[in-house]
């Protein structure tokens, strides 16, 4: 039972993303609508549901664990839940543990989640400027998110920033946050805008960024190398050579990553999302909540595991919004 997991294209199964909230103290226009109606509270799994359920992820070969929401830092408690993730580092059965947050709580928790074991983090910046930043996030204020990531630097954090690509709102920043990055010394990765969620397909649309494009503007000021590194993400990376920083780029859309994919998704109702860009699901919270014993929740991931897809649907081509989620990116997990 406590075999590898091997999904039907001989695909290893060894990444989970964890969304633990779907909860969030931003609005961001891409991803939630401004006055979003989140889950019942008694819908989602405790703290300890998660750690055990977690855990029987991890006994059967998952080495990576990352924790997303929503944003995680605001769940009530959550401190606890990565102490606990940490015993599965000192045994060595996790190669890591880390999270995805938009940087809010950063500087209130940069410090315990290095203790807890944490040693990256992903943080969600799609622009420098204090006014455009307002208007993405709705809700956000930079300076507290540039303060995070400056708390995340001093506790010794890898801080990678994650940009979303957004044709006519941050197309002019792109050289500054490139540069902003090489001073710092984070690795900067973009994103492809992804059709999820009801918030408008036509603004989707025209919003779409192809990072061919993105990656063309950048070769116009810097020599970019190819690198072959892999993180056990989707994202693909080359070398700026005047900076020597690695920059990444994820394309679910003008290049399918499928083909090497090892993660699933668990969101924080219990469900199992094999793919992304794909509606199948596997619900956990039954078999989590039947018994006490975990042969049935076992048998259940690996039915799940059976089912995930080679590939999602995503597609912008023709000039419309194909293969799009209607579940929001927060409910799923970032």
């Amino acid at each position: 039972m406590t075999a590898p997991l091997i999904d039907p294209f001989a695909r290893a199964i060894t990444y989970l993303r964890v969304s633990v909230t779907d909860r969030c103290d931003f609005r961001c226009v891409y991803c939630m609508s401004e006055h979003m109606e989140f889950l019942p509270k008694k819908e989602l799994l405790t703290l300890e549901e998660l750690d055990r359920l977690c855990s029987a992820f991890v006994e059967m070969g998952v080495e990576k664990l990352r924790i997303t929401g929503g944003e995680p830092l605001v769940r009530r408690g959550i401190l606890t839940f990565f102490k606990a993730m940490s015993r599965h580092l000192d045994s060595g059965a996790l190669k890591e543990l880390t999270l995805t947050t938009n940087g809010s709580q950063l500087g209130k928790y940069a410090a315990e989640l290095a203790a807890c074991g944490v040693r990256r983090v992903n943080v969600s910046l799609d622009t420098l400027d204090a006014e455009k930043f307002a208007r993405i996030t709705r809700w956000g204020r930079l300076p507290q998110v540039l303060d995070g990531i400056a708390a995340a630097k001093a506790a010794g954090l890898k801080v990678k920033i994650n940009v979303v690509a957004l044709k006519g709102v941050n197309e002019d920043e792109l050289f500054r946050l490139t540069e902003w990055c090489a001073a710092e010394g984070h690795d900067l990765t973009f994103i492809e805008v992804m059709p999820m969620g009801d918030l408008g397909n036509e603004d989707r649309l025209d919003q779409y960024w192809p990072l061919s494009d993105l990656r063309a503007a950048l070769a116009t000021r810097y020599r970019l190398t190819e690198l072959s590194d892999r993180t056990g993400g989707p994202a693909r990376y080359v070398r700026l050579e005047e900076t020597g920083q690695r920059i990444g780029f994820i394309t679910p859309l003008t290049h399918n990553f499928c083909e090497s994919c090892n993660r699933v998704r668990l969101t924080c109702t219990g469900e199992l999302y094999m793919c992304l860009g794909q509606e199948d699901r596997a619900d956990l919270r039954a078999p989590l909540r039947g018994s006490d014993e975990n042969g049935d929740l076992r048998t259940a991931i690996r039915a799940a595991i059976t089912r995930k897809p080679k590939g999602h649907d995503f597609d912008y081509s023709r000039q419309q919004v194909s293969g799009q989620m209607s579940r929001h990116m927060s409910h799923t997990g970032g």
